[in-house]
C-alpha cells in the first residue's frame, strides 16, 4: 500500500515561512503529478499547487502565486511546499497528492485527479 507523509507544519506568524516535505512509504509508485492542497475548517479542500514529476512546470493558485514554491527530489520521490509570507489566511491542514490527472482528463487542480493522499499536516499562521 503507498502512503505518503507529511512532515514540517507547525504555529508560526504573519509573515514567516515553513517548509513542507512530502515522502511516500510503503510499496513504490510513479506519477505524472505531484500536489499540495490545503483545507480550512469549514471549507473545502482547495488546490494550493502541483509539479510534473517528470519535469517541472509548476502550476499555482492565485492565492499562493508568488509566496509558495514547490519543488522537487526525485531521487528522494519527494517534493517540498517553500511557504514564505505566510498570511493567518493561510492556516489550514495541508496534504500533499500523487496520480495522473491528465489521464483522467481532470484537471491538475482537481482532486479527483489524484490516487494517493497523506494525512495532513497543520499550518496555523498567527496574525
Amino acid at each position: 500500500q503507498v502512503q505518503l507523509v507529511e512532515s514540517g507544519g507547525g504555529l508560526v506568524q504573519a509573515g514567516d515561512s515553513l517548509r513542507l516535505a512530502c515522502a511516500p512509504s510503503g510499496r513504490t509508485f510513479s506519477s505524472s503529478a505531484r500536489g499540495w492542497f490545503r483545507q480550512a475548517p469549514g471549507k473545502e479542500r482547495e488546490f494550493v499547487t502541483a509539479i510534473n514529476w517528470s519535469g517541472y512546470n509548476p502550476i499555482y493558485a492565485n492565492s499562493v502565486q508568488g509566496r509558495f514554491t514547490i519543488s522537487k527530489n526525485n531521487a528522494k520521490n519527494t517534493v517540498y511546499l517553500q511557504m514564505n509570507s505566510l498570511k493567518p489566511e493561510d492556516t489550514a491542514v495541508y496534504y500533499c497528492a500523487a496520480g495522473d490527472p491528465s489521464s483522467r482528463r481532470l484537471s491538475w487542480t482537481d482532486p479527483k485527479g489524484y490516487d494517493y493522499w497523506g494525512q495532513g499536516t497543520q499550518v496555523t499562521v498567527s496574525s
